[in-house]
């Protein structure tokens, strides 16, 4: 196991990143097209083609899903995954035509530091291009792709990925651009909200505060809180499985799986924030007992999914532009965390 979306069989991830920009794109890449749903819950989203995954909709599965920096400017990254898509012959057989079927969700990364005066020539199309064809079963966590200009409350923001096997034997992974409104830290830090999950020390192994009582109960009088929230954010995800679902059920996982976020982020869901969490099944394994395996999947997918926020954090590294977010190990990592 890699610990990674891609442990799930018939999905590649790859990222490109514009380091002079502060921006880039993830491509989720269906070696076969997968039934897909979403599940949108901030009150800011950007989306392309979330319509389409109305399970009453005509078109049940998806060729890939795009996540991209650049705010609305970054919706352009699944016009160049369609295009080369295209090129492999790949879509939706309409006649003799093929339309490649490329959801996304963008997140706001525009006052990172980098330069962002492209005119009339927004780098998102070619980025999405780019991550397309570095799709691969390995790939980079952090500052990359989506994951580049990525902030939160506290710490700087990145991509994250986990995987784990269910008691029925179905896999479950998740791969998460977090830029969020909210923290991933308890108050100050520098334990994880996720930290109740971890598996195998993968974001430090600091486990929870020492009175947690207490980092709880002050949570809603944090300076990032007390003082109001400001920034334009978004956490953008994919979650996804082996086992065979419909889009009903891909649409429950998706929902269930926004909990994750809940359990790894605080405040989750906020008006700034445009929470978009999709789901993806690559049909390899049926469900022996539908409603309780649906619900098994779903729980596991939200704890996978706070995993993969957290490892998105403890991965990040800093922007090299003046005054940019310092990162969790800016701030931990040369300290005593005992």
């Amino acid at each position: 196991m890699r610990n990674l979306i891609t442990d799930v069989p018939g999905l590649r991830v790859g990222n490109a990143t514009d380091p002079h920009i502060g921006t880039g794109v993830t491509v989720v890449l269906c070696d076969e097209p997968a039934v897909a749903a979403v599940d949108v819950r901030g009150g800011g989203p950007g989306t392309r083609e979330t319509d389409l995954l109305d399970p009453a909709a005509t078109v049940e599965r998806v060729d890939a899903i795009t996540l991209s920096g650049g705010s609305a400017f970054g919706l352009d990254a699944a016009s160049g995954v369609m295009a080369g898509l295209a090129a492999r012959g790949r879509g939706f057989a309409v006649g003799t035509a093929r339309v490649p079927i490329v959801p996304g969700a963008i997140l706001f990364d525009l006052l990172n530091g980098g330069d962002k005066g492209w005119e009339a020539h927004p780098p998102y199309t070619q980025l999405g291009r780019d991550a397309l064809e570095a799709a691969d079963l390995d790939f980079t966590l952090g500052s990359v792709g989506a994951g580049t200009g990525c902030t939160t409350a506290t710490v700087k923001g990145g991509l994250g990925s986990a995987s784990a096997i269910a008691a029925s034997g179905h896999v479950v992974g998740a791969v998460v651009a977090v830029n969020a409104a909210g923290s991933p830290l308890f108050g100050d830090g520098p334990q994880f909200r996720a930290a109740p999950y971890e598996r195998d020390g993968e974001f430090g192994g600091l486990g929870l505060p020492q009175t947690l009582s207490q980092a709880l109960a002050d949570e809603v009088t944090h300076p990032h809180l007390k003082g109001g929230i400001s920034r334009f954010s978004t956490t953008i995800a994919v979650v996804a499985t082996d086992a065979t679902l419909t889009t009903v059920q891909a649409r429950r996982l998706a929902i269930m799986a926004q909990n994750g976020l809940a359990l790894s982020l605080f405040p989750v869901h906020t008006p700034l924030d445009g929470d978009v969490v999709f789901a993806l099944s690559t049909e390899k394994r049926p469900l022996e007992v539908p409603l309780p395996d649906l619900a098994r999947l779903g729980a596991l997918a939200s704890v996978v999914l706070a995993r993969a926020v957290a490892r998105a954090i403890f991965a990040a590294t800093r922007l090299p532009f003046p005054d940019c977010q310092k990162t969790w190990h800016d701030h931990f990592a040369s300290k005593d965390q005992t």
